[in-house]
């Protein structure tokens, strides 16, 4: 019994002090990993450019053309016209990742708002506006997006308009289900009976409680996105050569595959990463938040 009692409060040492046991925590390696590939990735693909330690991603010397990987000032070799093929991979990231972050932050925001305000509002305004973003989502999403990247030409700029057309209503449906479900709490209902405004209840009531879904979701439709953005390039109705993105990348090396295959292989590995890490920290922050 003694020896028990110990175990639970403490064992005392030589001196006469207790010592509280250590409580190991385990570490939550679900968002650990993805996490740190993702970190790592976008941090060498704004940082690395800025220190210096890698030339221009254009304009380079054709006598340079596909040299090996290890050669003198350039880690990873270059492509058929003399471009560092590190340089293009990073700064080609840098591309990929503005477009999915500008996009999921239009998202968000726009189509977040768009979503809680109708389902709290309700009514006949609320009905019209779900039937013209479930129109649009039921339109296939890559075929509007293409209709429209090909009508605005190609640049990332309007690869971003493009994409928000399919955004903005897939966050808009997800911030409405989330607010529907909270209308009819007694925290809700104790808010509005006390007179608070609308807008107060939207800013401190809704807002924080649908973030986490919002949240999960911008996470995964990141990985998307970029996937989607990466096709458009692919296509030519992205971000235009010479300036690089995974995507162009991708389209560029297939001619050289066979003779050069890191020109395909290093731009496609390092997306597939980058989506792979957003899919995963997306999933292991919905299954956390949904246990609370």
């Amino acid at each position: 019994m003694a020896e028990t009692e110990l175990s639970i409060v403490g064992r005392v040492d030589s001196g006469g002090s207790r010592r509280i046991p250590s409580r190991r925590r385990d570490v939550p390696l679900d968002l650990v990993v993805p996490g740190g590939i993702l970190a790592l990735i976008v941090v060498s693909c704004y940082l690395v450019p800025l220190l210096g330690a890698v030339p221009s991603p254009i304009g380079g010397n054709v006598l340079d053309a596909n040299l090996p990987v290890f050669s003198p000032g350039h880690l990873l070799g270059t492509d058929q016209v003399g471009n560092d093929l590190l340089s293009r991979v990073l700064y080609g990231g840098r591309d990929s990742l503005q477009v999915a972050f500008a996009v999921t932050a239009i998202g968000f925001i726009v189509g977040g708002a768009m979503g809680a305000v109708g389902a709290y509002v309700g009514g006949i305004g609320d009905a019209i506006l779900m039937r013209i973003l479930d129109v649009l989502i039921a339109f296939p999403s890559l075929v509007l997006i293409i209709v429209v990247a090909q009508a605005l030409g190609p640049s990332p700029v309007n690869t971003v308009l493009a994409m928000s057309v399919h955004s903005i209503p897939a966050f808009a449906r997800v911030a409405r289900a989330a607010t529907l479900s909270l209308r009819n709490q007694p925290f809700m209902m104790a808010a509005k009976l006390s007179g608070t405004r609308s807008s107060r209840i939207l800013a401190l009531h809704i807002a924080p409680n649908i973030g986490p879904q919002l949240v999960t979701y911008a996470l995964l439709s990141m990985g998307v996105t970029i996937i989607v953005a990466g096709a458009l390039s692919f296509l030519g109705l992205g971000t235009p050569p010479p300036f690089p993105s995974w995507g162009n990348m991708i389209a560029d090396g297939q001619r050289a595959m066979l003779r050069t295959p890191l020109l395909v292989l290093v731009p496609s590995v390092v997306l597939f990463l980058t989506v792979l890490s957003l899919n995963l920290l997306g999933e292991a922050l919905r299954m956390r938040w949904s246990k609370r």
